[in-house]
């Protein structure tokens, strides 16, 4: 004797179902693979391919920070990136660049802009610089380094204010983070933070003109 139409739409029912099942898992066998295709470097012993020397701004210059001020990742696709940290050095270029050499000092920045516009790349954007002292706004920022003083505004260069404004122009494109200082902050803003850079002659006014400038020019 023949199947009713009920009996036929239930093992319908069930083949929709078993099918979709498989196909669900098969799905998230696929973003499985995808997952561990982006982390498999993050396993002890192995990293994530680097280009030696290679920076992510044109015209920095490459100095390496030692390993233990900053953290191996693969930004963005681990770690979303929308905001730009301005910090200023409390010395000069090379005590700078010294400190996030040295494995001791337990922090450094991606870029350090000296007075004379030169930009010195020391962590990749791939990666995880420690700062902004607070793991959160580290892993989702850039940080950016501005040689000098908090309290002598003649540190803060016309070049250096330019330069810099170029950089962080440059990063806003390239992780689509608005211009603006809800997302371009200074390291007094960071919650948590003792640190009081960029000071007060840091001349927010101008320098987000500049950085408008300079997104708009790349346009």
């Amino acid at each position: 004797m023949g199947a009713t139409r009920g009996d036929s739409d239930r093992r319908i029912g069930r083949r929709a179902l078993l099918i979709g099942g498989v196909a669900a898992a098969a799905g998230t066998a696929v973003l499985a693979r995808e997952e561990l295709a982006r982390l498999y470097w993050r396993l002890p012993g192995v990293r994530r391919a680097r280009v030696e020397g290679a920076v992510d701004f044109g015209g920095a210059r490459w100095v390496p920070a030692s390993e233990a001020n900053f953290r191996w990742a693969d930004r963005p696709d681990d770690y979303g990136v929308d905001m730009v940290v301005i910090h200023v050095t409390q010395g000069d270029l090379g005590s700078a660049v010294k400190a996030f050499e040295d494995p001791g000092h337990r922090a450094a920045a991606h870029y350090i802009v000296g007075k004379d516009g030169r930009v010195t790349q020391m962590v990749r954007e791939l990666d995880v610089a420690y700062h902004a002292g607070n793991r959160s706004y580290n892993e989702r920022s850039v940080g950016i380094e501005h040689e000098g003083f908090v309290d002598r505004p003649q540190d803060f260069t016309d070049v250096m204010y330019a330069a810099s404004a170029r950089l962080t122009a440059a990063v806003c494109r390239r992780y689509d983070i608005p211009v603006d200082r809800e997302h371009i902050v200074g390291h007094v803003e960071v919650p948590g933070t003792d640190h009081t850079d960029p000071g007060e002659h840091w001349d927010w006014k101008r320098y987000m003109r500049l950085v408008a400038v300079a997104h708009a020019a790349a346009a």
